[in-house]
């Protein structure tokens, strides 16, 4: 994604967040971004797909995050995997998200929904394969219910304190407790053998509309692509670990923990610089495309 397209993303969600999704129109946010029509449609096909651009934007960088978040560590860890929840509430609060999925819920857009429907299924799906990495292989058969029930549960409990309280939500002593809980549950329900749903239905659910895996080939074309916009001297020293990514790549056999331990850095190289959204969205490609590894 390049800069002019960030920023008319950037100003669409203004004004998705400051007139409502529904009353803001196309022209808006021409009128907003100073850009023309032919630009705008050149960038995204309706008001529908950039509403989903800005999504899919958040949903890889909270990914990322996630992904960050487990190199070098113990699959098993709790800690981790409350981390790993809080990304998700942190980037939506960061980005200020919450209005844009209530907007979606209220919109009766059949297409809008389906593909927030799709999210949802994509971050059970998630914490379901991680609730096993942490208890082990006898919850598996109980993973997907408890993901639903800490999500139901961290849902309710939200919805009850903004209710009833103008204090901001510690959420991290929110994931704590419901994670504590789930401790409880899943015991519980081994020993019954007591499930709801099949162990696999969020597997099966999300392998339909699953991510789209990235290729060895498409990877090192994008960052060769990538590499070669990166000629000012302000990119120097960013520009190494593209190259590191690029040299690992063309090895036979691309190594994870190698591709694990550049891509965090790569990420970090261009904050604040340039082309710091394409370069996030380079990692997130990595990480799908070690996800093929692995």
């Amino acid at each position: 994604m390049n800069d002019r397209k960030r920023q008319v993303l950037l100003t669409a969600q203004r004004l998705f967040i400051d007139k409502g999704f529904s009353t803001t129109s196309v022209q808006d946010i021409l009128d907003e971004s100073c850009i023309s029509k032919g630009t705008f449609y050149n960038y995204f096909s309706s008001k529908n797909e950039c509403l989903k651009a800005i999504l899919e934007q958040a949903h890889d960088e909270a990914n990322v995050r996630r992904r960050e978040l487990l190199i070098g560590q113990d699959l098993s860890d709790k800690q981790i995997l409350v981390d790993q929840i809080l990304v998700r509430m942190h980037v939506n609060r960061e980005q200020n998200l919450l209005p844009l999925f209530e907007a979606v819920f209220h919109s009766g857009d059949s297409d809008l929904r389906a593909f927030i429907k799709n999210m949802l299924i994509a971050e059970f799906s998630w914490l379901t394969r991680r609730l096993v990495d942490v208890y082990g292989k006898a919850a598996e058969p109980y993973a997907a219910d408890c993901a639903v029930m800490l999500l139901g549960m961290m849902q309710q409990i939200l919805h009850v304190w903004s209710a009833f309280s103008k204090e901001e939500m510690d959420s991290l002593k929110l994931v704590t407790f419901l994670i504590r809980r789930i401790d409880s549950i899943i015991l519980g329900m081994i020993s019954t053998k007591d499930a709801f749903f099949t162990e696999d239905v969020f597997f099966k659910l999300n392998s339909e509309f699953g991510e789209q895996t990235e290729t060895k080939e498409q990877l090192f074309k994008q960052l060769t692509g990538f590499s070669e916009l990166l000629e000012d001297d302000t990119f120097r020293a960013a520009k190494q670990y593209v190259q590191f990514l690029l040299e690992e790549l063309r090895s036979e056999c691309p190594r994870v923990f190698v591709l694990e331990s550049i891509v965090r850095s790569f990420r970090e190289a261009f904050k604040g610089l340039p082309h710091e959204t394409e370069a996030h969205e380079l990692a997130y490609k990595v990480w799908r495309f070690v996800d093929t590894l692995e």
